[in-house]
């Protein structure tokens, strides 16, 4: 919905496309059809404002809402005799206010925000300001927190009232609530005197991410609903009272109360002290005691503003809170009284709304995936969207009962969030737009790739797993993909693609790897014949011939080109991706034994407890003759990875791997390895350094960060602790990155962490005194 200068976004996220985008121009309506599409435009944004203001129901998500109140708008400006004085165009946020609190009325109207969507939208807007205002502008940039707006009031110092933006006028008062917020003073800090009589403080109150993943993770051992995203958390956590709740139920409504965070970012009614800029009246709210963000700045020019949202457009996930834009305000307050504002936003500021990375879709489907362990994952089957960029048509939803606990439905509309890099996750249902016809999902009850009975691998655990490990040929696929890529052998040639032609081609009826223990005997004679199926990219079904037969092709050949004709060449001839394969694989052969042990695919065995067994033992025949209590021994190795080693070693085909590999010519030792435990002392630059990678690093693949540690002679340790030196943390770092800030570790940005492991921390910048932002 319409954001504001003090107030959140209605919806956490938007759909790629709103309703409104296949309607006629407003150019082309009549006046009888363009008053019938406001009515029913005034009706569903009336709706959707009534769900979310007073009942904390997301019916339509934000970009659906804001293309809806922008259809409006234009048929306004076209026909403005359907222009009204209580149209949503001229208002602010829900009604008045609700039955559960009582109502406040603000001593001065909390106005709403216009939105712009594009640089060139923004330059627009800025454009006219210096216009109208006939000099130079400097803009003061600010994060938009997707959370909800407050009105404190101050009398005299003392907090007196706490309420709720409502409808800008009338609000809910919410003190008892807001007082249990850390960080929010029941007193202004200052002398008596100093203060003012009145003011009114106007902020968000919202929700830590690493807050979030915390209460989530209670609401999942409580059997209770997660919550879809972090506005609504903070909206419903702040929105209850005790009457009614059982002591357990008030101790856990003040523990999610004491999560909640507030930001202040401007102030209503007040007696101004002699400040001429927002940016002082920002420095005048820290002075009083109030939580500022560290998120903003004042630029001299429209250009400078632009850069500042364009950075954090692409850097918003490493911000401790959600936002969902920028707000960039006229710094110097007499152009505020000079530029005015209409009924419901001042024209000295702008809201620049970044695209979505929440959305809402269809899930058309949900059906089970067998991976590489054997692990049965569902995966939501969507109407494909698009979200932080990228296209979207699958979300992982691990196992029945998350399905259970996310409450979705075939045939549901879902929240879907995907923040920066990370995988796409279904958050849960729309409920109030079903219709009756969806349908419950059942989990399969045996392998939907091989037909074998699914079962827990030991008693007590959730997932299923199909026990058919050698030969199911999802597991052998995955397998196959697992040792081609980045974090094992990274072999060209051998991704989902090639690992597909090699275990399940159409043709020949018995693949070329039944198992990966071939993989170094393969030849031109193994690959030419394969034929794997085309299939649609958007519907995965094959595609025809004329003949209604399927469609087939080769990766490993082609046709002899007219050149090879005359010279003799005659029938298939191998691909350009064959010989690369056959190539890569002859490579693979002597690379380090650590990413020979990765490539096994032996449970809990990841780079780093790969790298520690290597450097110690120094051949796969020392780990195999090792005891486990000699295995778990190792540094970063310890008892579950060792009985884990143990066991694999006791499979007949996984020693059948071994020896085939062995007899192909892989080599399954370090050349030079004095033996067992006799590895020479760690040295590099990084020598007794622990190291925590976490988010994405430019410049570093996962895998890569943590190979970059080792090689320097770091520990690539995988959690926070207080024995850890540095965290490098990059966009999507999540809770990592909020127990290094609380521990009060040294946190680096990826460009330093490259000067960490190739120079050492001394070659590091000094950190500054004040490191909070």
């Amino acid at each position: 919905m319409s954001d504001t200068v003090e107030t959140p976004a209605p919806a956490d996220g938007s759909a790629a496309t709103s309703p409104v985008d296949e309607r006629a121009p407003v150019e082309s309506l009549s006046r009888e059809q363009a008053r019938d599409e406001a009515e029913a435009l005034t009706t569903r944004i009336l709706e959707l404002r009534d769900a979310y203001y007073d009942r904390d129901e997301l019916l339509e998500d934000d970009a659906t809402y804001d293309a809806l109140l922008r259809r409006l708008e234009q048929i306004e400006h076209q026909f403005p005799e359907l222009q009204s004085t209580d149209s949503p165009t001229q208002t602010v946020g829900g009604r008045a206010q609700t039955q559960l609190f009582s109502p406040v009325t603000h001593a001065e109207r909390m106005l709403s925000l216009d939105n712009v969507f594009s640089a060139d939208e923004f330059a627009a807007w800025a454009a006219k300001v210096e216009r109208d205002s006939g000099r130079a502008v400097r803009y003061l940039c600010e994060l938009k927190i997707d959370g909800l707006a407050i009105n404190l009031r101050y009398e005299r110092g003392a907090l007196v009232s706490a309420a709720t933006r409502g409808d800008g006028v009338v609000g809910e008062d919410v003190t008892v609530n807001v007082a249990l917020v850390p960080g929010i003073p029941t007193r202004l800090a200052g002398p008596a005197d100093q203060l003012p009589d009145l003011v009114e403080v106007r902020g968000e109150i919202f929700l830590p991410k690493v807050a979030f993943d915390e209460l989530n993770v209670l609401q999942r051992e409580a059997g209770e609903r997660e919550f879809a995203n972090p506005r609504n958390a903070a909206s419903g956590s702040l929105r209850q009272k005790e009457e009614g709740k059982t002591p357990a139920q008030v101790a856990r409504m003040h523990d999610r109360l004491g999560r909640l965070r507030m930001l202040v970012h401007g102030i209503g009614a007040w007696s101004r002290p002699p400040v001429a800029a927002q940016s002082e009246i920002y420095e005048l709210l820290q002075s009083w005691g109030l939580p500022t963000s560290t998120h903003y700045r004042v630029h001299d020019s429209a250009e400078d503003a632009a850069g500042f949202i364009a950075h954090y457009g692409e850097h918003r996930d490493a911000v401790e809170h959600e936002i969902d834009g920028v707000v960039v305000k006229v710094d110097e307050l007499e152009l505020h009284d000079e530029l005015g504002a209409t009924s419901r936003a001042p024209r000295w500021a702008i809201a620049y709304k970044y695209p979505p990375e929440q959305v809402n879709t269809k899930l058309l489907d949900i059906v089970v995936s067998v991976g590489r362990t054997g692990r049965a994952t569902p995966f939501a089957v969507m109407q494909k969207v698009r979200v932080a960029g990228s296209e979207v048509r699958q979300a992982t939803l691990h196992n029945q009962d998350v399905v259970k606990l996310k409450g979705v439905l075939i045939g549901d509309t879902v929240v879907l969030r995907k923040a920066g890099d990370v995988i796409p996750e279904v958050l849960g249902p729309v409920v109030e737009l079903r219709d009756g016809t969806e349908r419950e999902f059942v989990m399969p009850t045996e392998c939907p790739e091989c037909g074998t009975p699914l079962r827990p691998a030991k008693e007590g655990d959730v997932d299923l797993r199909c026990p058919n490990a050698r030969s199911c040929p999802a597991q052998v696929r995955g397998r196959v993909e697992h040792i081609g890529s980045r974090g094992s052998l990274d072999i060209e040639g051998l991704g989902e693609i090639g690992a597909a032609a090699l275990t399940q081609p159409d043709v020949p009826s018995t693949p070329p790897l039944v198992t990966e223990a071939g993989l170094f005997e393969l030849t031109l004679d193994d690959l030419l014949p394969i034929e794997v199926i085309v299939r649609d990219s958007e519907t995965g079904l094959p595609k025809l011939e004329e003949d209604g037969t399927a469609r087939r092709r080769s990766p490993f050949r082609r046709n002899p080109t007219a050149a090879e004709k005359k010279q003799g060449l005659e029938g298939p001839q191998p691909s350009a991706v064959a010989l690369t394969l056959l190539d890569e694989l002859e490579k693979a052969k002597t690379k380090p034994l650590w990413r020979m042990l990765v490539g096994f695919s032996i449970r809990h065995v990841g780079p780093v407890a790969a790298r520690a067994l290597a450097d110690h033992f120094g051949s796969l025949d020392a780990i195999r003759a090792a005891t486990a209590e000699e295995l778990a021994a190792v540094d970063g190795v310890g008892g579950i990875i060792a009985d884990a080693l143990i066991d694999w070693f006791q499979v007949d085909w996984h020693v059948e791997i071994v020896d085939r590999w062995a007899a192909a010519g892989v080599q399954l030792f370090t050349p030079g390895h004095p033996g067992p435990g006799a590895a020479a002392a760690a040295g590099g630059v990084l020598a007794g350094i622990t190291v925590v990678a976490t988010g994405s690093l430019e410049g570093f693949t996962r895998e890569g960060a943590q190979e970059a540690i080792i090689a320097a002679g770091g520990k690539a340790a995988s959690s926070v602790s207080k024995k850890t030196d540095f965290v490098a943390a990059g966009p999507g770092a999540g809770s990592k990155l909020g127990k290094a800030e609380a521990l009060g570790l040294r946190i680096i940005d990826a460009a330093q962490f490259a000067i960490l492991v190739r120079e050492g921390p001394d070659a590091l910048p000094a950190e500054p005194a004040d490191a909070a932002e």
